[in-house]
């Protein structure tokens, strides 16, 4: 998800690009696909993305693997790291860890990377009233119940003096 940008950096501030966008999988993100826009500001790139994937994940309940549906909106500010008229690096102080590389590079793969792992659930299901796994045989409960007896509780420390276990 590499975008030369050389020609936009030279245009205009409020000059746009916009970009469809079908990554393919790669060892960092799954296969993505969306829309990307570019917008020239006074001194950065601003890039705005609407993006879609889905995850193959295991059901925290059940154990079993889905497909989990991701959509992804971002907004994220590249500066550049050389002038594009001079080719001198810019010696204005660090503010970003996004930066538009010396051959006018601008890599999308890391923050796309970071927004699947924050909107990746915790604890994945895969289905609101997923039923999960007999605490006795282990039969998962979505295919029919397994026919296990419950005994009326699990032992436990008694509640009147935690100090005897």
């Amino acid at each position: 998800m590499r975008f030369n940008v050389a020609q936009l950096l030279k245009e205009s501030v409020g000059e746009t690009r916009r970009y469809e966008l079908a990554a393919e999988k790669t060892e960092l993100t799954p296969a993505i696909d969306g829309e990307v826009e570019f917008l020239r500001t006074h001194r950065s790139i601003l890039v705005r993305g609407r993006l879609k994937t889905t995850l193959s994940m295991e059901c925290g309940r059940c154990l079993d693997r889905f497909e989990y549906p991701l959509s992804l909106e971002f907004q994220e500010e590249y500066f550049p790291s050389t002038d594009m008229v001079s080719g001198e690096a810019v010696t204005e102080e660090k503010t970003s860890d996004l930066i538009i590389d010396a051959h006018h590079v601008l890599d999308l793969t890391e923050v796309v990377r970071q927004l699947i792992l924050l909107n990746t659930p915790m604890n994945p299901l895969c289905r609101p009233d997923c039923l999960g796994l007999c605490p006795y045989c282990g039969h998962n409960l979505n295919q029919g119940s397994c026919g296990c007896t419950p005994t009326s509780s699990l032992p436990r420390a008694s509640s009147s003096n935690p100090a005897t276990v």
